[in-house]
């Protein structure tokens, strides 16, 4: 009999580490290969690891709410081999600097980027560890560095645990505040404008009667909830709208849709035509194509357009196609059903949501003609597509204009005032417009 180690597999450049929430197989259980054994979760994604191989689950090497770094040995599992290899719990190498091969400018920029999507401002104190999820509870809930040293831990060496921090929570407000939170002010002389009461902005109560049912949001509601007020309160949003006629789309997929089918296999939707007249218009404006940190202007050397996909729980993630403007339509179609797939069967990784450059939403899906939506930071530009909708419309010809029935739809485009201005907005958006309607109809695939 051998023994295989199941390892943390890599989840994307910006992931170093994961908490594990749950344990979906208990030693002495068969498990065939690519069957999920534990469930773990980082600051942008929920997922489940699967075993490599066929065997027994012989050892767990963690708990749940203990924090794996990448490589690290989870779990063994027993197989039918001949050979077996000594199993041990990996530790991470320490790093040394001076050895380390000189960074690019466009690395770091987009390092800084991604770091600043995904870390969370309360950071490890000393000697002690806090979880991923631990440190957003914390970062949700306002709760200092000073008050998150001070949780007594539960876990494994006094580590707080997620139902440690919970607890703490929920009696917060009946505990005194500790020493090092006290300030100490300096006398000053008091004079009759000191002297006004001052006026505390409270937020309303929200009063819950006995027929109401409460609801707690989920750890990826709570996150999306605070990206999304962060992106208000950063970026000054601005929108810009337009309509496109699509008849010569509509028209070529109905045509097209059923050969494709059974050429590929797969569904020939909108949105992968969609997806790459956008692409093809930030090959065209790339200053569309940035991210803003501080006062530096990060200009993207690819092109990696996010796409809104809803959850089945009510979530939203945005699921990227790296490269987009490199795809051909089969391959674009291809790689938009694969990523819509996996986010309905919540079986998105990490690095299938990180690193977008600009992100489209299709609110037409709901039978909204229009949206104004809220930029995904640290992007600059978002853009929205309507419902197509049959409607009538002048359409001009060499031989005069005449009213038709057309198939139309809105464009929505939401960017960054900060550093784009109208004019590239609206050249923008129209430059999507005008890829659209362009549309080859005699187009072969």
């Amino acid at each position: 009999m051998a023994k295989f180690e199941l390892k943390l597999p890599k989840m994307g450049e910006s992931v170093a580490e994961a908490t594990i929430t749950s344990w979906l197989k208990n030693v002495g259980d068969t498990i065939e290969a690519d069957e999920a054994v534990f469930e773990i979760a980082t600051d942008k994604v929920d997922s489940e690891v699967p075993s490599e191989v066929d065997g027994v689950l012989v050892e767990k090497l963690f708990d749940v709410d203990d924090v794996v770094q990448v490589g690290q040995t989870i779990a063994v599992i027993e197989t039918d081999g001949d050979e077996s290899e000594p199993v041990k719990t990996e530790t991470p190498e320490p790093v040394n600097e001076d050895a380390q091969e000189p960074i690019s400018v466009a690395e770091v920029s987009k390092t800084v980027a991604v770091a600043q999507d995904t870390v969370a401002p309360i950071t490890n104190s000393g000697d002690r560890f806090y979880s991923p999820l631990v440190r957003n509870i914390a970062k949700q809930e306002g709760i200092s560095q000073t008050e998150l040293d001070h949780i007594s831990g539960s876990g494994k060496d006094g580590r707080v645990t997620k139902n440690d921090i919970l607890s703490y929570i929920e009696n917060r407000s009946s505990q005194p505040a500790t020493k090092t939170e006290a300030v100490k002010e300096t006398p000053k002389t008091v004079t009759a404008q000191d002297k006004k009461p001052e006026v505390k902005k409270e937020k309303a109560a929200v009063v819950a009667s006995g027929e109401d049912e409460i609801i707690e949001m989920t750890r990826m509601g709570k996150l999306i909830a605070h990206h999304m007020v962060e992106s208000v309160q950063t970026a000054a949003h601005v929108q810009s709208f337009i309509e496109a006629d699509v008849t010569k789309i509509w028209n070529w997929r109905k045509k097209v849709k059923d050969g494709f089918f059974k050429r590929e296999g797969e569904n020939l939707t909108f949105t992968p035509i969609f997806m790459e007249a956008v692409a093809k218009a930030l090959r065209d404006f790339p200053m569309m194509n940035i991210s803003l940190q501080g006062d530096t202007v990060v200009k993207k050397k690819h092109i990696n357009l996010g796409m809104a996909a809803a959850l089945p729980d009510g979530n939203l993630i945005v699921p990227v196609i790296k490269d987009a403007d490199q795809l051909n339509l089969v391959g674009m179609t291809k790689k938009v059903n694969d990523l819509a797939g996996r986010a309905r069967d919540n079986k998105l990784k990490p690095d299938d949501i990180s690193g977008g450059t600009y992100t489209v939403t299709n609110v037409g899906t709901f039978g909204s003609i229009m949206g104004t939506p809220i930029i995904n930071q640290p992007q600059v530009g978002i853009l929205a597509l309507g419902a197509i909708r049959k409607v009538p419309a002048v359409v001009e010809t060499p031989e005069g204009d005449f009213i038709g029935i057309r198939y139309r739809m809105f464009l929505s485009h939401s960017y960054d005032h900060r550093v784009v201005n109208g004019a590239l907005g609206g050249q923008f958006v129209k430059a999507v417009k005008d890829y659209l309607e362009a549309w080859d109809s005699n187009r072969e695939i």
